[in-house]
């Protein structure tokens, strides 16, 4: 892991060094040395995966994180730049070459999950009467393999 500067005990969530050595190209829409950054990227990203992977919200931050408005800043950055879909791309066609398989699939699945919804969601909430649950249904396509194609 890269040096801190506050020297915090890592998250389960943290990123690995293998798994930094991938994204970072992706993340880095400016020099990472860029005079207006106060925090590393490597943090940012370890603060966004920490709070997808708790299923928490942008203000529910520890203290040796930096904060909640850098990471959203930086999070909308990113999508509005299509990085977590390239990410998502190049992986997936990784994964297939790995298990012998062409780059691209010749076939798709489509699938959907309902994600429940809470009192915050208000209108957009949905429900799923086969399953009898308050939710929003997410239409997903993913490969043979269960790789991700599209969310719809």
């Amino acid at each position: 892991m890269e040096p801190n500067k506050n020297k915090r005990k890592p998250y389960p969530s943290d990123v690995t060094n293998a798994e930094w050595a991938f994204v970072a190209p992706y993340l880095t829409l400016m020099k990472e040395d860029a005079p207006q950054r106060d925090h590393s990227l490597r943090e940012v990203f370890n603060r966004l995966r920490w709070m997808v992977r708790g299923g928490t919200t942008w203000r529910m931050i520890p203290h040796d994180l930096p904060p909640w408005y850098t990471i959203y800043q930086q999070a909308m950055r990113w999508i509005r730049a299509g990085v977590f879909e390239a990410i998502v791309h190049d992986l997936r066609e990784i994964l297939r070459l790995a298990e012998g398989r062409k780059k691209e699939p010749s076939a798709a699945i489509i699938d959907s999950q309902t994600v429940q919804s809470t009192p915050e969601s208000g209108g957009r909430a949905g429900y799923d009467g086969h399953k009898k649950k308050k939710g929003s249904k997410i239409p997903v396509a993913v490969d043979t393999l269960g790789h991700l194609l599209a969310c719809m």
